[in-house]
């Protein structure tokens, strides 16, 4: 695996996927494509079990729907965050138990919750007096946690204020949610995308074990907290092998909050990224002047056909090509699409072989999660990314 900007190399990340590089050598693809190992899953899954001991794994169905990666978690015993009623389908076609899975998103439709509701699911999240109201109409007597809004984050990726709520709201909607007679359990966050190191959590709990506290002290019957995602992948940048991370973070939170009665974390990022590798095609090696410093290399693959994380260049993917070992130059990067917005790295020029040419094969590392799922339905007429698991 070649790197491409002089950081450090995490020791778990030398491994090679040898099965999923055997695979990808021995094919050709027509198309950009998605190859996900189901055993590099499971690995990731218990691994992140074994760190997180008894808390039970919701997996963030939204980094990777693939029926293989949720079908070989169903019989791992995962349960499952969902965002969607079609996400909560598939999770129960596929034999997810409907207590297993908590509809997690803060903002459903009325109709959907009703559904969920039928389903048998017992959990519902919510961050707003509104959205309490639509749960006990349509699902009376669930199971509710209040969402709060991270205001400190040392995470790659800080969450935006789309989701959640302040300290004083979020103590109004447990008394709320009570008074329409659902079961405010708990409380959930996010610490944000890409929060490297376990160390890089303490803020974060700091501030939600004061409203935890705050909320018990009030007289709520808090029994459930959500610690939601944030399990890092490697993308170039040193991380600590998942089962030391998780063991770090239950650490702090069992030094912040003391007994819980029942803790959940919604991996997906840090659960599925790195069992997945895109085959991918250079399409055009240009310059727009005799005068650039950089060369500009196309892909058959962009932001609109599976790597919308490059967006704000947040996720620094790793790239493999067949001319590894052949000097290093600057180039932007960009995807195939007549959108002028469809460039992947420019800001921070990568690092690429200087022979590289129309037609090279290139391995894009670790996109296992939030590739496929961001996949637009055929854009410019460029297909949406193909998955294959093996």
């Amino acid at each position: 695996m070649t790197m491409h900007f002089g950081e450090a190399l995490a020791p778990r990340a030398l491994r090679l996927p040898s099965r999923l590089d055997a695979f990808l050598a021995a094919r050709q693809f027509d198309r950009p494509t998605l190859v996900i190992d189901m055993e590099i899953v499971a690995e990731q899954f218990l691994a992140l079990k074994a760190g997180l001991g008894e808390a039970d794994i919701h997996y963030a169905v939204k980094a990777n729907p693939s029926r293989d990666v949720i079908s070989r978690l169903v019989q791992l015993g995962a349960h499952f965050d969902a965002a969607s009623r079609g996400e909560i389908e598939l999770c129960l076609s596929l034999g997810a138990r409907p207590e297993a899975i908590s509809f997690g998103n803060t903002i459903k439709r009325a109709t959907d919750i009703a559904f969920a509701h039928r389903a048998g699911v017992t959990l519902f999240a919510a961050d707003a007096e509104e959205e309490l109201e639509k749960i006990a109409h349509h699902a009376p007597g669930a199971q509710v946690y209040i969402r709060i809004i991270v205001e400190t984050s040392e995470a790659d990726w800080p969450l935006s204020r789309k989701f959640g709520c302040d300290r004083e709201t979020a103590l109004v909607l447990l008394g709320h949610a009570r008074m329409l007679g659902l079961d405010p359990v708990g409380i959930s966050f996010h610490v944000g995308s890409q929060t490297r190191r376990a160390d890089m959590w303490g803020a974060t709990l700091d501030e939600m074990a004061r409203i935890w506290h705050d909320a018990r002290d009030r007289g709520h019957d808090l029994r459930l907290l959500n610690i939601g995602g944030g399990f890092p992948a490697f993308y170039g940048e040193a991380i600590e092998a998942p089962t030391d991370y998780a063991a770090g973070v239950m650490r702090q939170v069992h030094a912040r909050f003391g007994a819980v009665e029942r803790i959940m974390a919604e991996p997906g990022r840090g659960l599925v990224a790195e069992a997945g590798a895109i085959a991918c095609e250079v399409m055009l090696v240009s310059r727009k002047s005799a005068r650039d410093s950089h060369r500009w290399v196309y892909l058959d693959i962009g932001k609109f056909s599976g790597l919308a994380e490059t967006i704000d260049e947040a996720i620094r993917y790793q790239f493999s090509t067949p001319r590894d070992g052949d000097p290093l130059g600057p180039c932007i990067l960009a995807g195939p699409s007549c959108d002028s917005a469809d460039v992947l790295y420019e800001k921070r020029p990568m690092l690429m072989p200087v022979t590289l040419q129309a037609g090279d094969r290139i391995v894009i590392r670790n996109t296992g999660a939030y590739t496929s799922s961001y996949s637009s339905v055929g854009f410019n007429g460029f297909p949406p990314l193909d998955v294959v698991a093996i």
